[in-house]
């Protein structure tokens, strides 16, 4: 501002052409309105803001920067309005801050359809609740002054949030202009509340809490010494014993407790990886460990049982990890090294490792992208990590400061905290993957083995995950489909080759099955209209038809009603029957009756509670479904009172 003599940044050919573009949109003029230009300048202040959160790897979400960046999106969609701006908008201001910017910072230029992507629809998504949350904020304020109260409670403010997704910062925001005040303390009891219900629902306790209620008793202990990297099995020493999160001295056979050793080669749940299990053996004790836990400063806590004699402090023991079991974790560590690779390369470089689970029977990697994979994409990232396997890469590690480490390039996984010294995990030589990682790992990637996807799914907005095997379980994997396609192939008396064209053949002939059915159905239908005819009967100048029918699926039922109606010309029609032995209901009112206040929508919906049910619909038009198929018949007979 003050090398180009302007008074404000707003007025500098950093903001200049993205007011242009949004005064354009919004055929506004920049400068003519105070309450204008502030709206004018949150747009382009945010729009340039997004651009790059999105560009350096963050995601819309409810927490963290996650959310701030999800907070930008929604303050731009709401002021965007403020301007008149109803259709979607947010992606000319993208494309503008891109243009500015992208010289000087080139990810915008390379993530510029993904930056593009994740606007549209996070615009989009927010702009679909927005005008029921604007309207329900209307009508909260509305009420508060006709109470004369100038505060908008607390549980109104949680509703906005959870049920409308508006930020409370938002709402206060818009109620502020109206000269209203939220109440917040009331707005965090609400929230407390909620994270309590969760916290409930829960009943086990989290390996976060698992650890906490440790931590006070072993916070004496120094860090315990890990060696496992080289060593899968250690001679070393009980340090101390945890007998129901208590320090004690000793623990017999059959107990559940906690063992801390001096040195260990068991790998503690960290970074994704799940703790490594086996057993601490004494001369008089054996001690099974089914899970190990890391607790503040770097203590190791063995979590199991005392299989046989007693187990006490100082003891010497040999600490030997499940060997099998640390293999299969470490085929799976790896190969989600070698997955975050083959994805960005199939994908594109927008990919990032948002979480994983490293477990002995599979792996979960989640990532950012926008879209499902494609059948099609599935099967290349499959054949970049079986090539990768097969390539039989060597697997390295090594500590390195943590400056170092990303200046070579290393990938840190988003939101980690690290130390000065980091341990980075390299494959191959040139490098194809390179990660902060103090998990364990193969040696080369041939003992992977063989990797297959299990399945892709989207777990959030803009957040995918993929479940997969490899080695051990990757061949039970293959053994399992292909038994099961054996299986399929004898049921419909087909080879294994051949049965894909068998299926077919008896899918084709199922569908000209139903459509006879159907057909069939249709006449029967028919049918039975000419029978409920002569059923009906006057009440108070209304010709009322309400019977029990033969069983019609819901489309067919509908059917049967249409023609009883076209007959009729002037009814209200109610038809109930079972079908697939739970009772189902359809109510018609013809326009003459619609006018004079019957309503169909109504009636269906208090025949159908009487057998335990519920529905509804139009005036026109009503559809319900019951519980107690026995009282379809005096459900029926509610309508004449009704009426």
């Amino acid at each position: 501002a003050v090398m180009q003599g302007k008074r404000t940044v707003y007025d500098t050919d950093l903001f200049v052409p993205l007011l242009w573009k949004i005064a354009e949109l919004a055929g506004k003029k920049y400068g003519s309105d105070k309450n204008t230009d502030h709206a004018m300048r949150v747009v382009a202040e945010h729009s340039r803001g997004i651009v790059f959160l999105i560009a350096d790897g963050v995601m819309p979400s409810n927490d963290d920067r996650g959310y701030v960046l999800r907070r930008l999106f929604r303050r731009t969609v709401l002021f965007g309005k403020r301007l008149g701006l109803e259709e979607p908008f947010l992606g000319e201001m993208v494309r503008v801050a891109i243009g500015q910017m992208g010289h000087v910072y080139p990810e915008l230029l390379r993530r510029r359809d993904f930056i593009l992507q994740v606007a549209g629809l996070e615009e989009t998504k927010f702009d679909e609740t927005l005008n029921a949350g604007l309207q329900r904020l209307e009508d909260i304020m509305a009420e508060r002054e006709t109470d004369r109260a100038g505060e908008i409670s607390g549980i109104d403010a949680f509703q906005l949030y959870d049920t409308y997704g508006f930020p409370v910062e938002l709402t206060k925001e818009i109620a502020a202009d109206r000269g209203f005040s939220v109440n917040m303390a009331g707005f965090e009891s609400e929230m407390a509340a909620q994270r309590e219900r969760a916290k409930a629902s829960h009943k086990f306790l989290t390996k976060e809490e698992e650890a906490a209620a440790v931590k006070e008793q072993l916070c004496e202990l120094g860090a315990t010494e890990f060696v496992g990297y080289a060593n899968l099995q250690q001679k070393t020493s009980v340090q101390a014993l945890l007998l129901e999160n208590r320090l004690t001295t000793t623990i017999e056979e059959g107990q559940e407790a906690s063992v801390v050793l001096v040195s260990t080669p068991f790998y503690a749940e960290m970074g994704g990886q799940v703790g490594d299990t086996g057993e601490v053996r004494s001369e008089s004790a054996r001690f099974t460990v089914t899970n190990t836990l890391r607790v503040e400063p770097d203590i190791i806590v063995h979590q199991g049982y005392v299989s046989e004699g007693i187990l006490s402090v100082g003891d010497e023991v040999e600490a030997v990890v499940d060997r099998e079991r640390r293999l299969d974790v470490a085929r799976n560590h790896t190969a989600t090294h070698l997955l975050q690779m083959a994805l960005r390369r199939v994908l594109g470089e927008h990919v990032q490792q948002r979480g994983s689970l490293v477990a002995p029977e599979r792996l979960r990697f989640d990532f950012s992208h926008l879209i499902p994979m494609t059948e099609e994409e599935v099967r290349q990232v499959e054949h970049v990590m079986n090539e990768s396997i097969r390539q039989n890469y060597r697997v390295y590690a090594g500590e390195v400061p943590y400056k170092k480490a990303v200046e070579e390039g290393a990938t840190a996984l988003f939101g980690e905290k690290y130390g000065d010294i980091v341990r980075v995990v390299k494959i191959c030589e040139p490098i194809i993957s390179a990660e902060l990682c103090g998990g364990t790992h193969v040696t080369t990637t041939g003992e992977i083995g063989f990797f297959r996807i299990v399945s892709e799914s989207g777990v959030g907005a803009g957040l995918r995950r993929i479940e997969a095997v490899t080695g051990r379980r990757a061949e039970t994997f293959v053994d399992e489909r292909l038994g099961n396609l054996a299986k399929i192939a004898q049921m419909v008396g087909a080879s294994p080759d051949n049965v894909t064209e068998k299926v077919s053949g008896l899918l084709a002939q199922l569908d000209e099955a139903q459509g006879r059915i159907r057909a069939l159905e249709s006449e029967l239908a028919r049918r039975a209209a000419e029978s409920l005819l002569s059923q009906t009967e006057v009440i108070k100048g209304v010709t009322v038809l309400a019977a029990r029918v033969n069983s019609f699926p819901p489309a067919v039922l509908r059917e049967l009603g249409d023609t009883v109606r076209e007959r009729l010309k002037s009814a209200v029609i109610v038809l109930g029957t079972i079908y697939e032995d739970r009772p189902s209901f359809i109510a018609m009112v013809t326009p003459d009756l619609v006018s004079r206040g019957y309503d169909a929508g109504k009636i269906v919906r208090q025949v159908a509670q009487v057998t335990g049910g519920g529905g509804g619909g139009k005036p026109a038009l009503g559809q319900a479904g019951g519980k107690d198929k026995s009282k379809v018949d005096e459900a029926l007979g509610l309508v004449r009172r009704l009426i």
